[in-house]
Protein backbone atom coordinates (compact mmCIF):
# COMPACT_ATOMS: atom_id res chain seq x y z
CA UNK A 1 0.00 0.00 0.00
CA UNK A 2 2.47 2.55 0.93
CA UNK A 3 4.68 2.04 -2.43
CA UNK A 4 1.27 2.57 -4.56
CA UNK A 5 0.67 6.00 -2.30
CA UNK A 6 4.27 7.01 -3.03
CA UNK A 7 3.31 6.54 -7.00
CA UNK A 8 0.05 8.33 -6.81
CA UNK A 9 1.00 10.73 -4.84
CA UNK A 10 4.02 11.29 -7.64
CA UNK A 11 0.91 11.09 -9.99
CA UNK A 12 -1.24 13.49 -8.33
CA UNK A 13 2.38 16.54 -7.79
CA UNK A 14 2.61 16.43 -11.00
CA UNK A 15 -1.06 17.30 -11.72
CA UNK A 16 -1.29 19.61 -9.39
CA UNK A 17 1.90 21.32 -10.48
CA UNK A 18 0.67 21.55 -14.18
CA UNK A 19 -3.20 22.22 -13.48
CA UNK A 20 -3.98 20.10 -16.09
CA UNK A 21 -4.41 16.71 -16.11
CA UNK A 22 -3.80 16.31 -19.98
CA UNK A 23 -0.11 18.79 -19.83
CA UNK A 24 0.54 16.45 -16.59
CA UNK A 25 0.00 12.90 -18.61
CA UNK A 26 2.17 14.05 -21.39
CA UNK A 27 5.22 14.26 -18.90
CA UNK A 28 4.35 11.29 -17.27
CA UNK A 29 3.92 9.29 -20.28
CA UNK A 30 0.57 7.88 -19.85
CA UNK A 31 -3.10 8.42 -20.93
CA UNK A 32 -5.16 10.86 -19.27
CA UNK A 33 -7.80 8.50 -18.59
CA UNK A 34 -4.93 6.19 -16.75
CA UNK A 35 -3.96 9.27 -14.58
CA UNK A 36 -7.42 10.45 -13.66
CA UNK A 37 -7.95 6.59 -12.40
CA UNK A 38 -4.52 6.66 -10.32
CA UNK A 39 -5.54 9.98 -8.84
CA UNK A 40 -9.07 9.29 -8.00
CA UNK A 41 -7.97 5.57 -6.19
CA UNK A 42 -5.21 8.28 -4.30
CA UNK A 43 -8.35 10.41 -2.87
CA UNK A 44 -10.43 6.94 -2.98
CA UNK A 45 -7.44 5.52 -0.35
CA UNK A 46 -7.14 8.81 1.95
CA UNK A 47 -10.83 10.02 1.92
CA UNK A 48 -9.96 12.77 0.85
CA UNK A 49 -10.69 15.05 -2.22
CA UNK A 50 -7.18 16.40 -3.30
CA UNK A 51 -8.09 18.03 -6.61
CA UNK A 52 -10.92 20.68 -7.76
CA UNK A 53 -11.68 20.11 -11.18
CA UNK A 54 -13.79 22.15 -13.55
CA UNK A 55 -14.18 21.92 -17.64
CA UNK A 56 -11.49 24.50 -18.19
CA UNK A 57 -9.33 24.34 -14.68
CA UNK A 58 -7.79 22.05 -12.63
CA UNK A 59 -6.94 23.32 -8.73
CA UNK A 60 -5.54 21.61 -5.04
CA UNK A 61 -7.99 21.59 -2.45
CA UNK A 62 -7.21 22.40 1.41
CA UNK A 63 -6.07 19.24 1.30
CA UNK A 64 -3.72 18.98 -1.69
CA UNK A 65 -2.43 22.22 -1.63
CA UNK A 66 -1.38 20.69 2.09
CA UNK A 67 -0.07 17.35 0.15
CA UNK A 68 1.93 19.22 -1.82
CA UNK A 69 3.70 21.33 0.49
CA UNK A 70 4.38 18.53 2.99
CA UNK A 71 5.49 15.44 0.85
CA UNK A 72 6.19 17.15 -2.27
CA UNK A 73 9.85 18.69 -1.04
CA UNK A 74 10.72 14.85 0.74
CA UNK A 75 9.57 13.41 -2.48
CA UNK A 76 11.88 15.47 -4.54
CA UNK A 77 14.85 15.14 -2.08
CA UNK A 78 14.70 11.35 -2.60
CA UNK A 79 14.32 11.80 -6.51
CA UNK A 80 17.65 14.33 -5.94
CA UNK A 81 19.58 11.98 -3.99
CA UNK A 82 18.90 8.66 -6.33
CA UNK A 83 19.64 10.87 -9.20
CA UNK A 84 23.13 11.82 -7.47
CA UNK A 85 23.69 8.10 -6.44
CA UNK A 86 23.09 7.45 -10.22
CA UNK A 87 25.31 10.22 -11.63
CA UNK A 88 28.34 8.38 -9.27
CA UNK A 89 28.89 6.10 -12.79
CA UNK A 90 31.37 7.68 -15.97
CA UNK A 91 28.54 9.15 -17.80
CA UNK A 92 26.21 11.59 -16.93
CA UNK A 93 22.57 10.46 -18.06
CA UNK A 94 18.87 11.86 -17.20
CA UNK A 95 17.26 14.87 -18.75
CA UNK A 96 17.52 18.60 -17.56
CA UNK A 97 14.40 20.66 -17.87
CA UNK A 98 15.04 24.25 -18.92
CA UNK A 99 12.50 27.33 -19.08
CA UNK A 100 13.43 30.34 -21.15
CA UNK A 101 11.73 32.75 -23.99
CA UNK A 102 12.43 32.14 -27.78
CA UNK A 103 14.92 34.28 -28.26
CA UNK A 104 17.27 33.05 -26.00
CA UNK A 105 16.26 29.12 -26.58
CA UNK A 106 17.33 30.26 -30.35
CA UNK A 107 20.49 32.20 -29.54
CA UNK A 108 21.90 30.99 -26.76
CA UNK A 109 21.31 27.61 -25.38
CA UNK A 110 20.92 25.57 -28.60
CA UNK A 111 24.21 26.45 -30.19
CA UNK A 112 25.88 26.23 -27.11
CA UNK A 113 24.32 23.22 -26.21
CA UNK A 114 24.82 21.22 -29.26
CA UNK A 115 28.13 19.90 -28.80
CA UNK A 116 27.31 18.92 -25.22
CA UNK A 117 24.72 16.94 -26.64
CA UNK A 118 27.32 15.24 -29.17
CA UNK A 119 29.49 14.68 -26.37
CA UNK A 120 26.95 12.76 -24.25
CA UNK A 121 23.98 10.25 -25.89
CA UNK A 122 22.23 9.79 -22.84
CA UNK A 123 22.21 13.54 -21.54
CA UNK A 124 18.75 15.23 -22.68
CA UNK A 125 17.22 18.29 -22.42
CA UNK A 126 14.28 19.51 -22.47
CA UNK A 127 13.46 23.17 -23.08
CA UNK A 128 10.11 24.84 -22.81
CA UNK A 129 9.75 28.67 -24.22
CA UNK A 130 7.50 30.75 -22.11
CA UNK A 131 7.59 34.51 -21.23
CA UNK A 132 6.07 33.50 -17.45
CA UNK A 133 8.21 33.88 -14.30
CA UNK A 134 7.97 30.55 -13.82
CA UNK A 135 8.15 29.18 -10.18
CA UNK A 136 10.97 26.13 -11.49
CA UNK A 137 10.72 24.65 -8.36
CA UNK A 138 6.75 24.03 -8.54
CA UNK A 139 6.81 23.35 -12.22
CA UNK A 140 10.05 20.58 -12.09
CA UNK A 141 12.35 22.41 -13.87
CA UNK A 142 16.17 22.15 -13.60
CA UNK A 143 17.01 25.44 -14.99
CA UNK A 144 15.38 28.96 -15.68
CA UNK A 145 16.33 31.59 -17.92
CA UNK A 146 15.37 35.21 -17.53
CA UNK A 147 16.99 39.03 -16.85
CA UNK A 148 18.89 39.07 -13.90
CA UNK A 149 16.77 41.54 -12.30
CA UNK A 150 13.91 38.90 -12.53
CA UNK A 151 15.74 36.70 -10.29
CA UNK A 152 14.52 35.46 -6.57
CA UNK A 153 17.63 35.90 -4.17
CA UNK A 154 17.67 32.28 -2.89
CA UNK A 155 18.66 30.90 -6.47
CA UNK A 156 21.67 30.40 -7.89
CA UNK A 157 22.54 32.76 -10.85
CA UNK A 158 24.70 32.20 -13.98
CA UNK A 159 25.79 34.87 -16.08
CA UNK A 160 24.58 33.99 -19.84
CA UNK A 161 25.28 37.51 -21.68
CA UNK A 162 26.64 40.89 -20.89
CA UNK A 163 24.17 43.34 -19.94
CA UNK A 164 21.79 43.80 -23.63
CA UNK A 165 21.28 47.19 -25.28
CA UNK A 166 17.47 47.83 -25.84
CA UNK A 167 16.45 48.99 -29.07
CA UNK A 168 13.43 50.47 -30.67
CA UNK A 169 13.38 49.62 -34.64
CA UNK A 170 11.05 49.61 -37.46
CA UNK A 171 11.84 48.95 -41.30
CA UNK A 172 13.02 52.40 -44.02
CA UNK A 173 9.18 51.67 -45.35
CA UNK A 174 8.00 52.28 -42.56
CA UNK A 175 9.67 55.34 -41.41
CA UNK A 176 9.37 57.09 -45.19
CA UNK A 177 5.39 56.28 -44.39
CA UNK A 178 5.24 57.60 -41.04
CA UNK A 179 8.14 59.52 -39.79
CA UNK A 180 10.62 58.97 -36.99
CA UNK A 181 9.64 59.39 -33.39
CA UNK A 182 11.46 61.46 -31.18
CA UNK A 183 10.03 61.07 -27.70
CA UNK A 184 7.98 58.57 -25.61
CA UNK A 185 4.92 60.34 -26.47
CA UNK A 186 5.71 60.24 -30.17
CA UNK A 187 5.30 56.55 -29.66
CA UNK A 188 1.74 56.57 -28.76
CA UNK A 189 0.87 57.70 -32.32
CA UNK A 190 2.66 55.55 -34.01
CA UNK A 191 1.40 51.48 -35.20
CA UNK A 192 3.88 49.93 -32.41
CA UNK A 193 4.15 46.05 -32.60
CA UNK A 194 3.28 44.46 -29.45
CA UNK A 195 4.47 41.76 -27.06
CA UNK A 196 1.43 39.08 -25.42
CA UNK A 197 2.82 38.14 -22.33
CA UNK A 198 1.59 34.34 -20.96
CA UNK A 199 -0.47 36.31 -18.52
CA UNK A 200 -2.38 37.81 -20.89
CA UNK A 201 -1.56 41.47 -20.52
CA UNK A 202 0.42 43.53 -22.46
CA UNK A 203 3.55 44.34 -22.35
CA UNK A 204 4.98 47.94 -21.67
CA UNK A 205 8.45 49.10 -22.86
CA UNK A 206 10.88 50.14 -20.55
CA UNK A 207 12.31 53.28 -21.86
CA UNK A 208 14.34 56.25 -20.18
CA UNK A 209 13.15 59.84 -20.20
CA UNK A 210 14.37 62.99 -18.39
CA UNK A 211 16.89 60.77 -16.67
CA UNK A 212 13.56 58.70 -15.30
CA UNK A 213 12.43 55.02 -15.80
CA UNK A 214 9.00 54.74 -17.69
CA UNK A 215 6.67 52.43 -19.15
CA UNK A 216 5.06 53.02 -22.15
CA UNK A 217 2.26 51.27 -22.87
CA UNK A 218 1.84 51.42 -26.80
CA UNK A 219 -0.18 50.09 -29.33
CA UNK A 220 -0.77 49.13 -32.88
CA UNK A 221 -2.27 46.81 -34.97
CA UNK A 222 -0.25 43.73 -34.48
CA UNK A 223 0.67 41.39 -31.26
CA UNK A 224 2.69 38.71 -31.18
CA UNK A 225 4.08 36.47 -28.13
CA UNK A 226 7.06 36.36 -30.07
CA UNK A 227 10.32 38.25 -29.65
CA UNK A 228 10.92 36.09 -33.12
CA UNK A 229 7.96 36.55 -34.85
CA UNK A 230 8.16 40.60 -33.76
CA UNK A 231 11.38 41.09 -35.52
CA UNK A 232 10.15 39.65 -38.73
CA UNK A 233 6.99 42.03 -38.45
CA UNK A 234 9.20 44.92 -38.22
CA UNK A 235 11.41 43.89 -41.16
CA UNK A 236 8.08 43.78 -42.79
CA UNK A 237 7.29 47.18 -42.09
CA UNK A 238 4.17 46.11 -39.39
CA UNK A 239 5.48 48.85 -37.37
CA UNK A 240 7.51 49.85 -34.58
CA UNK A 241 9.16 47.44 -32.39
CA UNK A 242 10.97 47.06 -29.21
CA UNK A 243 13.70 44.54 -29.26
CA UNK A 244 17.15 43.51 -27.92
CA UNK A 245 20.38 44.56 -29.89
CA UNK A 246 21.45 41.49 -30.24
CA UNK A 247 18.70 40.16 -31.86
CA UNK A 248 18.32 43.04 -34.10
CA UNK A 249 22.30 43.17 -35.17
CA UNK A 250 22.26 41.31 -38.31
CA UNK A 251 18.87 43.51 -39.46
CA UNK A 252 20.46 46.84 -38.81
CA UNK A 253 23.66 45.54 -40.31
CA UNK A 254 22.49 45.16 -43.61
CA UNK A 255 19.74 48.41 -43.34
CA UNK A 256 16.53 45.74 -43.22
CA UNK A 257 16.09 47.52 -40.22
CA UNK A 258 16.73 51.30 -38.52
CA UNK A 259 17.07 52.16 -34.84
CA UNK A 260 15.38 55.65 -33.23
CA UNK A 261 15.49 56.81 -30.04
CA UNK A 262 18.85 55.13 -28.87
CA UNK A 263 19.37 57.96 -25.86
CA UNK A 264 15.78 56.70 -24.64
CA UNK A 265 16.64 52.89 -24.80
CA UNK A 266 18.16 51.55 -21.57
CA UNK A 267 20.44 48.15 -20.79
CA UNK A 268 19.23 45.30 -19.75
CA UNK A 269 21.22 44.19 -16.91
CA UNK A 270 21.67 40.67 -19.09
CA UNK A 271 20.53 37.03 -19.12
CA UNK A 272 20.83 34.53 -16.17
CA UNK A 273 20.69 30.53 -15.69
CA UNK A 274 19.10 30.15 -12.38
CA UNK A 275 18.43 27.27 -10.14
CA UNK A 276 18.16 26.12 -6.66
CA UNK A 277 20.69 26.22 -4.30
CA UNK A 278 21.09 22.00 -4.12
CA UNK A 279 24.16 19.82 -1.99
CA UNK A 280 24.64 17.48 -4.73
CA UNK A 281 24.09 19.26 -8.22
CA UNK A 282 23.74 16.52 -10.36
CA UNK A 283 27.08 15.84 -13.29
CA UNK A 284 23.76 16.14 -16.18
CA UNK A 285 23.19 19.60 -14.26
CA UNK A 286 26.46 21.12 -13.79
CA UNK A 287 27.97 20.06 -17.45
CA UNK A 288 24.56 21.76 -19.08
CA UNK A 289 25.38 24.83 -16.88
CA UNK A 290 29.07 24.95 -18.02
CA UNK A 291 28.11 24.52 -21.33
CA UNK A 292 25.86 27.45 -21.25
CA UNK A 293 27.77 29.97 -19.04
CA UNK A 294 28.85 33.27 -20.54
CA UNK A 295 32.59 33.79 -21.13
CA UNK A 296 34.21 36.53 -22.17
Amino acid sequence: MARDNITDILAFLAVARERSFTRAAARLGLSQSALSHTVRALETRLGVRLLTRTTRSVSPTEAGERLIQSVGPKLEEIESEISAVRELGDKPVGTIRITAIDQVIDHILVPRLSGLLKAYPDLRVEISSDYRLVDIAAEQYDIGVRWGDQIARDMIAVRLTPPVQTMIVGSPDYFDAHGVPSSPEDLLRHNCITLRLSGGGLYAWELRHKRRDVQVRVGGQSTFNSACQMLQAAVNGFGLAYLTEDLVEPYLRDGRLRSVMAAHCPKFPGLFAYYPNRRNASKALTLVIEAIRWRD
